[in-house]
């Protein structure tokens, strides 16, 4: 029992050195996870600061654009004025200014046309541009100027430089959406319009979820849980929501002290099996040594031991003394092929059980105390199964001696064979003694494990090795109102 405790005492200690380890290790990275996670949440809250004030900067220079086409606009009603001017001049106007300032357009396109349709002038007309659909195009933004006197049509549209002016305005808008949604903060990213239906631009989001109106509306109800959306209004494109979750450095570093520790536990599993392979191993050489070192050192007297009951038969000694010596010289015999047997796989073969578990009786009956009943009243006459009478012997042997300590002496020990319906054999061994408390029951079956002042703790341990390992069955304490059951399927 010292030796168990001494045992259990060190495994709780390594145990709790390990517990330690591992909660240093987890504090340890989930600190360096907190912090990294704080600079990640910075990185973003600026990348969010950035995006309002690029939207501030767009709108602003759209209200710059709009003074500016104001302006242009200004040039271009100006210039068809002039145009009106010299179409249906005053009397006694000098018309020499108004010349000057229409050849001086620079910015305003013209298109001026004779009475047959022909073209006459063209004024800040890009190469390539087809004429009739730009006609076409300016005489439906603004009313064609008709000289009447000579039949020429002079067609104008806004100046060039405001239609550069909107393009530009245009090329900033979808440049700010590029860098929304392509940021540097490699956060996942949804734009949508207004009604918060529709996806403008998305980045870092599974491409289905976007797709299905369920699923986005899902994604976006968990981005707004994480961050508030952004809005921002576009010149000519209205509201905008900008939704933003975690960045994926962000997610991971969520889970990964839970990773870490699920990896900490597979590793310290593995390590467990290892080492308690090879502790099993070097505790299978050391009983395998000392049984067959045991079988070897009883061999010699035990064969002077068969010639001295050979002398006193030849002496006339009482035969009743001689067949017990007999039996006991047959016994020990059987032990030492127990021994002998330890380490080497047994060979199994077709027995009659219910023959090895009489003999077992018989043979434990007068060694043990006559106040102890010893009970096997088989259903059966002949029941065969694959075993080693040898080794399975031993196994009740050690079953019946465990039983009549913990009675002291006293009380009755039955023996039951069954034949379960899903095939087998189930064996019982069961007594009136105090039993076994459900606490103990998983330790009995350990080395070392004993309640004896000066046992060794094996009896158990081996038992469930001969059954289990050697004859590939299983042995259990069962439930039972008083005293303790065995139970033994091959």
């Amino acid at each position: 029992m010292n030796v168990y405790s001494n045992k259990q005492r060190w495994k709780r200690f390594l145990l709790a050195a390990a517990a330690v380890i591992v909660l240093a290790t987890l504090w340890y990275s989930n600190d360096m996870a907190q912090r990294i996670r704080a600079e990640e949440k910075t990185k973003v809250r600026l990348w969010s600061e950035a995006i309002v004030q690029r939207a501030e900067l767009v709108g602003y220079t759209q209200q710059l654009f709009e003074e500016l086409g104001t302006e242009e606009r200004g040039k271009a009603d100006r210039l068809a004025d002039a145009y009106r001017l010299i179409n249906d001049p005053p009397r006694g106007m000098d018309l020499t200014f108004i010349t000057d300032y229409l050849w001086s357009n620079k910015t305003i396109p013209v298109l001026i046309y004779d009475a047959n349709d022909e073209l006459l002038y063209q004024v800040n007309i890009p190469e390539g541009v087809s004429l009739d659909s730009l006609k076409g195009v300016m005489s439906a933004a603004n009313e064609p100027i008709v000289f009447n006197n000579v039949g020429h049509t002079v067609y104008w549209d806004e100046s060039v430089r405001f239609s550069e002016l909107k393009d530009v305005m245009q090329d900033l808008i979808n440049s700010f959406i590029s860098e929304t949604v392509i940021n540097s903060a490699s956060v996942p990213v949804v734009m949508t319009d207004s009604t918060r239906t529709e996806v403008i631009r998305y980045q870092r989001v599974d491409s289905t979820a976007v797709a299905k109106p369920e699923r986005l509306q899902s994604l976006l109800a968990g981005m707004a849980g994480s961050n508030d959306p952004i809005e921002v209004d576009l010149p000519g494109e209205g509201r905008h929501y900008i939704y933003y979750a975690d960045s994926v450095i962000l997610t991971q570093l969520r889970y990964y002290p839970l990773a870490q520790l699920i990896l900490i536990a597979v590793f310290t599993f593995v390590a467990y099996l290892i080492f308690s392979s090879f502790r099993r191993a070097e505790q299978d050489q050391v009983w395998v040594g000392m049984a067959k070192e045991t079988a070897h050192q009883l061999g010699t007297p035990l064969s002077s031991l068969m010639a001295w009951v050979g002398l006193l038969e030849d002496q006339g000694v009482r035969s009743d003394y001689l067949t017990e010596m007999n039996r006991d010289i047959l016994r020990l015999n059987t032990v030492v092929d127990r021994f002998s047997k330890i380490g080497s796989k047994p060979i199994l073969k077709e027995h009659n059980i219910i023959d090895v578990i009489e003999s077992t009786v018989e043979y434990m009956r007068p060694r043990v105390s006559k106040k102890v009943d010893l009970i096997f009243e088989p259903v059966h006459r002949e029941v065969q199964t694959a075993l080693s009478p040898p080794l399975f012997s031993w196994v009740l042997e050690n079953l019946i001696r465990n039983a009549v300590d913990a009675m002291d002496g006293d009380g009755i020990i039955r023996l039951q064979l069954e034949k379960p319906e899903i095939g087998g054999v189930l064996v019982t061994v069961s007594d009136t003694g105090p039993g076994i408390p459900k606490a103990k029951r998983k330790e009995i079956f350990q080395p070392g494990y004993t309640t004896k002042p000066r046992g060794w703790g094996l009896g158990l341990s081996l038992c469930k090795r001969i059954i289990e390992e050697y004859h590939g069955g299983r042995i259990e304490v069962g439930d039972t109102n008083a005293g303790t059951k065995f139970r033994i399927a091959l």
